[in-house]
């Protein structure tokens, strides 16, 4: 029965750091998809309202 249970926890263990590493992966390849469009366009950043000041500033980076 303890074999079971350590079994588990290795196996929730790698679950939870494989959602991590494919979520880390994901976000990697849109922050370059992002880099390449402003490349192609020649654009410098993406303008984000700042709805305190009311104000446009450059989105910053994640």
């Amino acid at each position: 029965m303890p074999q079971l249970i350590l079994l588990l926890l290795f196996a929730a263990i790698a679950w939870i750091g494989y959602r991590k590493f494919v979520a880390d992966a994901e976000k990697l390849a849109r922050r370059q998809q992002d880099v390449r469009r402003q490349q192609e366009t020649g654009t410098q950043g993406t303008l984000v309202k700042d709805p305190v000041t009311g104000e446009y500033r450059l989105k910053k980076p994640e």
